[in-house]
């Protein structure tokens, strides 16, 4: 049991909204969190339900998406262990915004929103934090709207590949790897064109020498210079 304590409130530890409570405060919350498992492919949150909890990833991967009326899914976004969703709903108290859709087996743990808004009232500086990442993530809304306007498919892929590197990549000698790559319909969905394009397109950028695949783990050669290339600051 004590085991299991520690490994959940090293979880939220990983949460940069908790990263500067005390240890008496996070004790706290790992009591009040309640755990919960899912398969892989399975709905953790539906757009336009009703919902009351805070979720944080302990382990695994989900994306987020939106679904438009004529039923077309937009990838809005992919989150990993020690990345949390569910936030705007417990603060308007509106309906949730976006589906939240496992990619693997995952680990959850949730908050309650009262619990939830005690913290922020209490400790102004998750308030703070939580206020910079909605602020980042608005921007890499922006962005992403900015690369679905452009008319050139291979700088579309390009600045998909760009966010997920500066999300997930791992750095070394002028090279990023990104060990799990989404599937190329996620790709697909998220820069609104077609699985037959973004394969296409990354084999184009391949035949560049920018990059190289094996099985999902992909490496773009000499980041640097294929992101000013691609001219996407993130």
């Amino acid at each position: 049991m004590n085991e299991r304590f520690d490994e959940v409130k090293d979880t939220l530890r990983l949460v940069p909204l908790f990263s500067d409570l005390s240890d008496k405060v996070l004790a706290h919350l790992t009591n009040v969190c309640q755990e919960k498992t899912y398969d892989k492919d399975q709905h953790i949150l539906h757009q336009e339900q009703t919902g009351d909890n805070f979720f944080i990833i302990e382990s695994g991967s989900v994306k987020v998406t939106r679904l438009a009326e004529d039923g077309r899914e937009a990838v809005l976004a992919f989150l990993r262990e020690g990345d949390f969703f569910g936030e705007l709903a417990i603060l308007d108290g509106e309906t949730r915004s976006a589906n939240v859709i496992t990619l693997s087996e995952c680990k959850i743990q949730t908050i309650n929103r009262q619990e939830f808004l005690d913290l922020l009232e209490h400790h102004p500086k998750v308030a703070t934090a939580l206020l910079m990442e909605l602020a980042l993530r608005l921007r890499k809304t922006d962005m992403h709207l900015e690369y679905l306007t452009l008319s050139d498919a291979e700088g579309k892929i390009a600045s998909i590949l760009i966010e997920l590197a500066e999300e997930n990549g791992t750095y070394k000698m002028g090279d990023v790897t990104l060990g799990h790559m989404p599937m190329q319909q996620d790709i697909a969905n998220m820069a609104g064109t077609t699985r037959e394009t973004v394969s296409r397109m990354m084999k184009k950028l391949e035949e560049k020498n920018w990059l190289s695949r094996d099985g999902q783990k992909v490496v773009i050669r000499k980041y640097s210079k294929f992101k000013e290339i691609y001219q996407l600051k993130f």
